[in-house]
């Protein structure tokens, strides 16, 4: 390693670790005021208190740590340049391109440690939170149900059980997705729920789990009228299970959300939900099939075997229903199968979504210093106060764009990638542009402050959206 590029990595290691210092610092104060509501008044112990709190500290280095780049070279690289210490490096032979190396060096350092960091210790770190946070809520006791299995709750009284399927369960939120509530309390009626999510908390005594059910659809038949048959669709409803508060208690699940995932471990979730979308098909051709079968009295029931009884809503005999009853159920059947598509679909996209997250905030050390060198070069006398503006300003538009394509990736407006890495390739092809004119402007020694960062972004305007100002004779000019 030569002087210079010894050199110039000395110069940013100060700024940097102070800007990541100041930045980590209040980011934690506020991550601390949040949490201390849910923590105190509880009779923990100190260690748990404590532990709750250190916990919170990764996620805010995950963010702190790529957006300490960008202040760091701005104002080491104005620095140098006020000082003429880049021209005097240019008046001995050194190419303004060799003075971008040892700061690319640092952005891919950065970039990997952020990658691995964000790979690997982050989700620990979340994943061990999330239960920390289960066992801090052994006053307010959570309900022991399994996900992905049919759970069994005894009713009230000794009447009939409910059986209740959800795909995931979050034991923190205690939300609920791809809800299915087969109901055999009430009897000589079966009552079949499905819901796309659901949200589950005990009421003020702790005796009756209140399930709030959203987009949804609720199947009712007498088991002495099998004829009678009732549908019912549901934006929202609040389906309450009486008398289970005995079976309360604490839980440490094993289950892992998107954020508490390494990069392998989302891409294995994300293709079975593939697989299971690929399944959902085949069961959905399997079920037209059949429909056109039995339209034709072909007899469909050999045209690829029943449905699950879990994947389906509950069959009857069709030499008992009317043509349009049966027609009906064809479509409530088509119509739940969409539902759980669309969620299948959505879940799999979200983890493509965590995926780029993670690729998209390590690469941004290496972008923020193709913008950041530029910059602080040629607009040197611009101060703390352009460090901060431009940091403040670049910073912004790139978590708004991750925010936004996060939203759009989620409502199926773009795919995970473009929704995710748009506003990296938009600042990519804006610091490829300024560090191809780094040699004419670290020539120059003329003063460059805010006057002049102004008229170059109304120049840069002008050649993209050019204008002619009229004079007052009408005459342009």
């Amino acid at each position: 390693m030569t002087i210079l590029t010894r050199y110039l990595l000395r110069s940013h290691v100060g700024p940097f670790l102070f800007t990541f210092s100041l930045l980590t610092g209040l980011m934690f104060v506020n991550a601390i005021a949040q949490r201390l509501d849910d923590l105190a008044g509880k009779g923990l112990p100190r260690d748990v208190i404590l532990e709750s709190l250190l916990l919170a500290l990764p996620h805010t280095i995950a963010l702190t740590l790529p957006m300490a780049v960008l202040p760091a070279v701005l104002y080491t690289f104005s620095e140098l340049a006020a000082n003429s210490e880049i021209i005097a490096m240019s008046g001995g032979g050194v190419r303004p391109r060799r003075l971008f190396l040892p700061a690319m060096l640092l952005g891919v350092m950065l970039s990997a440690i952020t990658f691995f960091f964000n790979d690997r210790v982050l989700p620990e770190a979340n994943h061990r939170l999330k239960n920390l946070q289960v066992s801090i809520h052994r006053k307010s006791p959570t309900f022991q149900l399994r996900e992905r299995v049919v759970n069994v709750i005894e009713g009230e009284n000794g009447l009939g059980p409910y059986y209740l399927r959800a795909e995931s369960i979050d034991p923190v939120s205690s939300e609920l997705t791809d809800v299915r509530i087969y109901d055999m309390s009430r009897q000589g009626v079966r009552r079949t729920t499905y819901a796309t999510r659901g949200e589950m908390q005990l009421n003020a005594t702790y005796t009756d789990l209140q399930l709030r059910l959203y987009d949804g659809e609720a199947y009712e038949v007498r088991s002495t009228d099998q004829r009678t048959f009732q549908r019912t669709a549901f934006e929202e409803q609040l389906y309450v299970l009486r008398g289970v508060g005995d079976i309360f208690e604490d839980t440490q699940a094993d289950y892992r959300g998107d954020r508490e995932m390494s990069v392998i471990q989302l891409r294995d979730s994300a293709n079975a939900k593939l697989t299971q979308l690929d399944s959902l098909r085949a069961e959905s051709r399997v079920a037209a099939i059949q429909a056109v079968e039995r339209a034709l009295g072909r007899g469909g029931d050999d045209a690829g075997g029943p449905l699950p009884f879990s994947k389906a809503p509950p069959v009857f005999d069709d030499a008992q229903l009317p043509q349009d009853d049966m027609i009906r159920m064809v479509s409530i059947d088509a119509k739940t199968q969409g539902t759980r598509f669309r969620s299948l679909s959505k879940r799999a996209s979200q983890y493509w979504v965590e995926i780029h997250k993670k690729l998209v905030i390590a690469s941004a050390c290496m972008i923020f210093v193709l913008i950041g060198m530029p910059v602080g070069v040629r607009f040197s006398r611009g101060g703390i106060s352009m460090v901060i503006v431009v940091s403040a300003v670049v910073i912004g538009v790139y978590q708004y764009g991750m925010s936004t394509g996060e939203d759009w990736a989620d409502r199926d407006l773009a795919t995970p990638f473009w929704s995710m890495w748009a506003a990296s390739l938009s600042f990519l092809a804006i610091g490829i542009l300024l560090a191809s004119r780094l040699a004419r402007w670290t020539a120059s020694s003329r003063e460059s402050g805010w006057q002049e960062l102004w008229l170059e972004a109304r120049a840069a305007v002008r050649r993209v959206v050019p204008w002619r100002r009229r004079a007052p004779g009408g005459v342009s000019r």
